[in-house]
């Protein structure tokens, strides 16, 4: 153990659940600095930072690059005078000087001195993580005194496999408290999930157990911070707000004495839950990545709608940019929707026909389709105007395009290649339709009124590519398709166990050959937010030269 200055009774410990970029070492090390400052005007004791606080998470294969590495290391050592008066954990990639070997490690500083560093011993190599493609495995825990107490030092993973020591009796009897500095992304229900697992934890440790999460939007990963403090009986005492940066000063009583109560959060519906994960992701995105506005077609369906509705609470609506391009098919209501929603969010509504575009298209291509009937061929011309028509705005103003393509739209590939798939950032692309109206209806309740209109909701879902089009004509009810992805998707379930969901074999095998077939439109569509355990693409990988037939 390392012996630090000893402290008897209350530690004033500051939760630094920070929103960190990856690469942006500057910005990094003054998110740090800004929390140190924080932590001592509060005459805390002990800051603690998220997993991979100095370089951002995920890496990925930056840490290749030996530079990158090297100034991670730079501001790891620029940190060492802030530390003064303070214990403090920061998370950072460690190069080991002999073997070269990389590790996920957290520093430990203590008062204006390197302490101690730990190295991650559990590394998750499963949906969005590869970290075993990058980093060695720790052998050695950590734990050390200070303030009158014994800290336990873990990374993430750590407390979720069982096998890691956290969870051996030799190890859990010698701690009073139990750090865990994490990157947890989003999806739907995680934070329940760790609630359970730290509640059990303590259970297994008798300790205190502090988990500092990562907030903030990484390309299609959301971290939503969430960091939690549990007592030694199990009992929840300190909860940072979701989808937020927060420096919440909590305090951890050793010895039989008393702290303060803290208030509980309240608890967020699941749409609250989605759309704010949306939001943040989307913001950050465009921050991120150097963009300050926004473009959207909107076509009067409810998929633009909370796409657009999403972009105004991310950016303002004076960075959103709303593009309305009817067609020979658009009916007179989606038209008038498409206007009365972008005079709704405030936001400037451009209008293009492509009535003579369409035509000069058909046109051209007469000669060479003569004799054939008009097909998907003629409505995805539709939707390939529009695309490039949105790309024109982009290239001409430095306008990100936000695509409005979900879920389920994207697992049958019910979408258009190089047409409403065109564009940078698909916001809603891992968000089921059944699950875009309920976003809409949570939008309208929290506003009070009818932000997206009402008849955009009710309206029977249509592409409008066709007279008289519903989505219904190619797929099946959104309701029972919603669940077979989910089950297919997420669960791998057979055909077998799809066929009790209650619909007609014949369907069920057709709607997995299109789950199966599409793959290569999802490689070519634009990265968008993860909401649900397996979104494709990140989690659900799956190769497009593929002879392998689900059968019954």
């Amino acid at each position: 153990m390392t012996n630090l200055k000893p402290t008897p009774g209350l530690v004033r410990v500051c939760m630094a659940q920070v929103n960190t970029t990856v690469g942006d070492f500057a910005f990094n090390q003054k998110k740090v600095i800004d929390a140190l400052v924080f932590a001592k005007t509060q005459k805390c004791q002990v800051v603690v930072f998220p997993e991979m606080t100095i370089p951002g998470y995920p890496p990925e294969d930056l840490l290749f690059k030996q530079s990158f590495v090297d100034q991670n290391y730079k501001v790891l050592h620029s940190l060492t005078a802030h530390t003064r008066g303070l214990l403090a954990v920061v998370g950072f990639v460690e190069r080991d000087p002999k073997s070269k070997a990389l590790y996920n490690s957290a520093a430990v500083f203590f008062d204006g001195k390197l302490a101690a560093i730990y190295r991650k011993n559990k590394l998750p190599n499963y949906g969005v993580f590869d970290e075993k493609r990058y980093f060695s495995e720790g052998k050695k825990p950590l734990i050390f005194k200070a303030f009158g107490a014994r800290w336990g030092i873990s990374i993430c993973e750590d407390i979720w496999d069982k096998e890691s020591f956290v969870y051996r009796r030799e190890y859990s009897r010698k701690i009073d408290c139990l750090i865990n500095i994490s990157a947890s992304p989003y999806c739907r229900g995680k934070q329940k999930t760790r609630i359970d697992l730290m509640k059990k934890l303590t259970g297994s440790t008798k300790s205190w157990v502090l988990y500092l999460n990562l907030v903030g939007g990484q390309d299609e990963l959301v971290f939503d911070g969430g960091s939690l403090l549990v007592d030694p009986s199990g009992k929840l005492a300190a909860e940072s707000p979701q989808f937020k940066e927060d420096l919440r000063v909590v305090e951890l009583a050793f010895k039989g004495a008393k702290r303060k109560a803290y208030i509980k959060n309240k608890v967020m519906v699941e749409e609250e839950e989605i759309y704010k994960a949306l939001t943040l992701g989307l913001g950050d995105y465009v921050t991120k990545n150097g963009f300050k506005k926004a473009v959207i077609g909107l076509s009067g369906g409810i998929d633009s709608a909370l796409v657009a509705a999403l972009a105004v609470d991310a950016l303002g609506a004076e960075n959103v940019i709303g593009v309305t391009m009817p067609s020979p098919y658009t009916s007179t209501e989606t038209y008038a929707d498409s206007k009365a929603l972008a005079a709704k969010l405030g936001i400037r509504c451009l209008e293009f026909r492509i009535d003579s575009l369409f035509s000069e298209f058909q046109k051209v291509l007469k000669s060479v389709f003569a004799d054939l009937e008009a097909n998907s061929t003629e409505e995805n011309l539709q939707a390939r105007i529009r695309g490039t028509l949105l790309m024109a705005l982009s290239n001409k103003f430095g306008y990100l395009v936000l695509t409005t393509g979900n879920k389920s739209e994207m697992a049958t590939g019910y979408c258009t290649l190089y047409g409403d798939m065109a564009g940078g950032f698909a916001v809603i692309k891992d968000v089921p339709k059944t699950m875009v109206f309920q976003l809409a209806d949570w939008r309208n309740k929290h506003a009070g009124l009818a932000l997206i209109p009402r008849s955009i909701i009710d309206r029977a879902p249509s592409a409008e590519l066709r007279p008289n089009q519903k989505d219904q004509d190619s797929l099946p009810a959104y309701k029972f398709l919603d669940q077979l992805i989910d089950a297919y998707v997420e669960k791998d379930a057979s055909i077998e166990k799809l066929l009790n969901l209650g619909v007609g074999e014949s369907e069920v095998i057709r709607m997995v050959r299109l789950i199966d077939t599409n793959e290569y439109k999802r490689r070519q569509a634009p990265p968008g937010i993860k909401i649900t355990p397996r979104a494709f693409g990140r989690d659900r990988r799956m190769p497009i030269t593929n002879r392998f037939l689900e059968k019954r």
